[in-house]
């Protein structure tokens, strides 16, 4: 038993420092955070509306559209990353397999673009 004790001791110990550390963190917070903001802080930013209204109000689809646009592309981007530090190693149809999935990127990002739908107006 007192084996066991002295493996875990160490991660105890870790815990023991990562709670009282959160602690610390939230108590920190309430002493020092500003109850009462400035308008300023409160106004609307790089959102479209403000931060404390009605949460059912109806706001622009072009929010939910630039978002899903911005995960498609970055996630498609995302592929050329393993595809690149594999590069040297990949055989002539894993270049065109790309070249292809990169035509198809480019060929959807165009289409987006002349639709509009990259225009905030």
């Amino acid at each position: 038993m007192d084996e066991m004790l002295r493996e875990y001791l160490p991660i105890l110990v870790f815990l023991a420092v990562a709670v009282g550390f959160g602690v610390v963190l939230v108590v920190a917070a309430l002493v020092i955070a500003v109850r009462n903001p400035d308008p300023e802080k409160v106004s609307a930013y790089e959102c479209g509306f403000n931060a404390f209204d009605d949460a059912r109000m109806k706001f622009d689809v072009r929010f939910y559209l630039v978002a899903i646009l911005f995960i498609i592309f970055d996630l498609e981007i995302a592929f050329l990353f393993p595809w690149a530090v594999a590069f040297k190693d990949i055989s002539m149809v894993g270049f065109w397999s790309m070249m292809v999935f990169l035509a198809v990127l480019t060929i959807g990002f165009a289409y987006e673009w002349k639709k509009g739908a990259l225009e905030w107006q």
